[in-house]
């Protein structure tokens, strides 16, 4: 399917920039935009308008986020075999830097849907709980990736003390805050008891695209790993707030949860903040 317009409200026009991808004649010809959403401290590039060839993808990390999508390119090959993602077209990587050429997703993704159609927000949660049912679904043992909320701790410790946290974006409810006061309002939720899947990590309305209706795939994999489910439940639930608490209840619902844990759903919302 071919893309050549450019969607104002989530990417800019820009110039091919400079890359390993230059020893790759088949992505001559593209024209390139730069994603403006997503806070995942890594770029994303989109290659589009070569006559009918798909779409591509190209995202860069430099620094700590060079570890980062190494980690995403890892994942997204294991999670291939279970569930629709992008193809890993080409992986580099160097001491400082890291670049992943994928193929795209077409469609809109789950927010852009809710913003859109709101006579269809209750199909969209209802896709959004079945794939989510799905891969939690996946077996334990398949899994060599641990995101347990123990390791995640000390990841986030790390970034507290590193200046890597993003203050200014924090949910609205904590609007002011210092990642240290987030640090301690986590430290009051401990200990967790965690019902251990296969989660997504990062499980928002802007890394699930829909076409046709249909989930047509996921991204942004880098967070995969074994950890507690209300992990992916509560940044789903923390997403859909925008679009009114029937749509967060229709989640559980649909997702299957009679009697949620709310102190857990705050921890895994406070534990977000932090990456």
């Amino acid at each position: 399917m071919e893309r050549t317009l450019i969607d104002q409200n989530r990417e800019e026009a820009c110039k091919a920039v400079p890359g390993p991808w230059r020893e790759l004649p088949e992505l001559s010809g593209y024209q390139w935009s730069r994603s403006t959403v997503g806070a995942s401290g890594c770029t994303v590039y989109r290659l589009y308008g070569k006559g009918l060839t798909p779409d591509l993808y190209i995202k860069h990390g430099a620094g700590p986020y060079a570890d980062d999508l190494s980690a995403e390119a890892e994942r997204m090959r294991w999670l291939g075999g279970y569930a629709a993602v992008p193809a890993v077209l080409h992986f580099a990587r160097t001491a400082d830097e890291a670049w992943l050429l994928m193929t795209a997703l077409h469609g809109k993704t789950a927010y852009q849907l809710l913003q859109a159609y709101p006579e269809q927000q209750f199909a969209v949660v209802d896709q959004l709980a079945r794939q989510l049912r799905r891969i939690h679904a996946i077996p334990l043992r398949d899994c060599p990736y641990a995101s347990d909320h123990l390791s995640r701790l000390d990841r986030a410790r790390a970034r507290i003390d590193a200046g890597l946290v993003e203050e200014d974006d924090f949910d609205e409810e904590r609007t002011g805050w210092t990642a240290e006061q987030v640090w301690d309002a986590l430290q009051d939720l401990l200990p967790q008891r965690p019902d251990l899947v296969v989660t997504h990590g990062d499980y928002s309305l802007d890394n699930i695209v829909f076409c046709d209706g249909e989930i047509e795939g996921c991204i942004d994999l880098g967070r995969l790993g074994v950890a507690d489910r209300y992990h992916d439940l509560a940044i789903l639930w923390n997403c859909l707030g925008e679009f009114g608490a029937p749509l967060q209840q229709r989640l559980l619902q649909q997702y299957g949860i009679a009697g949620p844990d709310y102190e857990r759903l705050k921890f895994y919302q406070l534990l977000d903040e932090l990456f």
